[in-house]
């Protein structure tokens, strides 16, 4: 039996100090590798958080100026006379760029001719909404009629815009063609009577035409990269309200239809040649004349998106083209993303389109 007994013994002496040692140090070798691991991922999910919120700002910013931009120009059933072929000497062909943040009450017919004819613009005129703009950006004008019509599209105090299709309003002196302001909305469908010229044309009483308000916005970038928005509401921009943050940089570039299908430069006197609705060039303004933006029929935006928090131990080296602004290098822990799209103004580009 004494030898079973000290079998037994041998068996309930434990570990040793030394393989006790062992197990610790083995325990904080695969604790550490779990800790380092976990840090890597929690330190890698974060990065794709916050790159993820780049591109979605830039993508966001770059779809919500895109959404404004198509709609630049649209003036329900009016159409210009400079865009319409049928005209061979326009009476309504821009003289200046107009002042988007103007009092519209002291508005004239040049006035809103001007806002109607240059549909996009860079130049915030007296605008004070536009405020601690960053470095190196520019400021994007879009004008249009809002697309839903009625009355209850265009309520008290706003700045409506009617068109008549009846050619000209004989009822008015002088005749109209289209009304833009807070008043004066007595423009009628066309559902004329009688023949000859619409010039002519008797009106049916009770016929008015649909009236839809008047969209103006000015975009622009904040100091602390923020894109930002002013709205135009009761007969005035308001103040500008922060869209997207994470926006550093905001550059536009203008596409010009100078050259009609025959080659020949854009002329508003004598043989009709309205463009061919094709940009010829593409011009940054510092700042454009208003006789390059009456002839805009696309509009190419670049964004420069940045991370919201820095990288540790990340350095941003690089040279940001935006159109032929450059931005950069930055030496900072930030990451960036440069996004750009071309949109076409349908309602411009669409009206000197050429078989």
């Amino acid at each position: 039996m004494k030898p079973f007994q000290s079998e037994r013994a041998q068996r309930a002496q434990g570990l040793s100090l030394i393989e006790l040692m062992i197990a610790i140090a083995l325990g904080m070798v695969i604790v550490g590798v779990l800790l380092a691991l976990f840090l890597n991922v929690t330190r890698t999910n974060n990065e794709m958080a916050k790159m993820n919120r780049q591109i979605e700002n830039g993508r966001f910013a770059i779809q919500l100026l895109q959404n404004d931009l198509v709609h630049a120009g649209f003036w329900g059933d009016f159409i210009p006379q400079f865009e319409d072929r049928g005209v061979a000497v326009p009476g309504d062909v821009p003289t200046a760029i107009p002042d988007p943040c103007k009092d519209p009450a002291t508005w004239n017919a040049v006035d809103r001719n001007n806002l109607i004819g240059i549909p996009a613009q860079a130049n915030a005129g007296s605008c004070a909404v536009v405020t601690s703009q960053a470095a190196k950006t520019d400021v994007l004008v879009v004008r249009h009629a809002e697309p839903t019509v009625g009355s209850a599209a265009c309520g008290a105090g706003e700045v409506c815009f009617q068109a008549s299709q009846c050619g000209l309003e004989v009822t008015d002196t002088p005749p109209k063609k289209y009304v833009l302001g807070t008043t004066g909305h007595t423009l009628h469908k066309k559902d004329c009577e009688g023949t000859g010229s619409p010039a002519v044309m008797p009106i049916t009483a009770g016929s008015t035409a649909l009236m839809r308000k008047f969209i103006s916005n000015i975009y622009y970038v904040r100091d602390d990269f923020t894109l930002m928005r002013s709205e135009f509401a009761n007969g005035a921009h308001q103040a500008a309200q922060p869209l997207i943050d994470g926006i550093q940089g905001f550059k536009v570039e203008y596409g010009i239809d100078n050259v009609g299908k025959n080659g020949a430069a854009v002329s508003y006197t004598g043989a009709v040649n309205r463009g061919d609705g094709v940009p010829d060039t593409y011009v940054s303004c510092a700042p454009c004349t208003f006789d390059q933006l009456t002839n805009v029929v696309t509009v190419r935006i670049h964004v420069l998106a940045r991370s919201a928090e820095a990288t540790p131990g990340y350095t941003d080296t690089k040279t940001y083209a935006l159109g032929n602004t450059p931005m950069g290098p930055f030496d900072d822990g930030f990451k960036r993303h440069v996004f750009t799209t071309t949109v076409r103004l349908v309602n411009p580009a669409g009206r000197r389109e050429t078989p």
